[in-house]
């Protein structure tokens, strides 16, 4: 069997908009997502690397985007793409200056980035149906490319009893499942993320969490 891994993520930089950012000549994966919705854990899982993200006791206070360079192995070939980090957005205790440079450096990022393929937009098992994740998935919709694709994600999965996630299941027939917790639902993430990027898996690749 094809096995498809991560064999190194590390951190690149940091900037505050599209103007300081890294050139555009990699591939790259943006999450999204409110600031108490478990991003920084949810990549460092994803990518493998415990501390990689770095996640605060204070919500909202990442205020840069954060850019990451994650290899994946399959076949002894090495693919490179980027995972990025955005600021969270839905906290309102911040000054209301940087509150508009947030939004204004964040329009331009993900409406103006080419080499965005893929939207990751957490959402928080436990509230699927918030306003502003509802504002935020139509407004990327409102402007993805055809070489773009937007994918939600449910975060804390392991906190919904069976009925809760089957409700959830049927509500979000797109949407995949994550459980940080007991690593459950990362290969799919992976499997969406390589065939975006690099095409379509055979039917007997696996996925690695080694």
């Amino acid at each position: 069997m094809n096995e498809l891994r991560i064999v190194e993520s590390v951190f690149i930089k940091s900037a505050q908009g599209i103007s300081d950012s890294l050139d555009d000549t990699v591939s790259e994966v943006v999450f999204l997502g409110r600031s108490n919705v478990g991003k920084s854990s949810s990549i460092n899982a994803l990518a493998q690397r415990k501390n990689l993200a770095k996640s605060s006791s204070t919500p909202g206070k990442t205020q840069l985007i954060n850019f990451f360079e994650v290899r994946y192995r399959m076949n002894e070939e090495d693919f490179k793409v980027r995972f990025v980090d955005l600021p969270g957005f839905g906290y309102a205790k911040v000054s209301k200056s940087l509150k508009e440079s947030w939004q204004k450096n964040l329009v331009e990022f993900i409406e103006r980035r080419i080499s965005i393929r893929l939207f990751i937009h957490l959402r928080d098992a436990r509230h699927p149906h918030t306003a502003i994740d509802e504002d935020v998935e139509e407004y990327v919709k409102s402007f993805i490319r055809p070489d773009q694709k937007f994918l939600t994600v449910f975060t804390k999965i392991d906190k919904l009893g069976q009925k809760e996630k089957a409700k959830l299941k049927k509500d979000f027939p797109g949407a995949i499942a994550i459980s940080n917790l007991n690593v459950k639902g990362h290969e799919r993430v992976h499997r969406v993320i390589f065939e975006t990027i690099f095409g379509e898996m055979s039917d007997n690749t696996t996925q690695s969490n080694a």
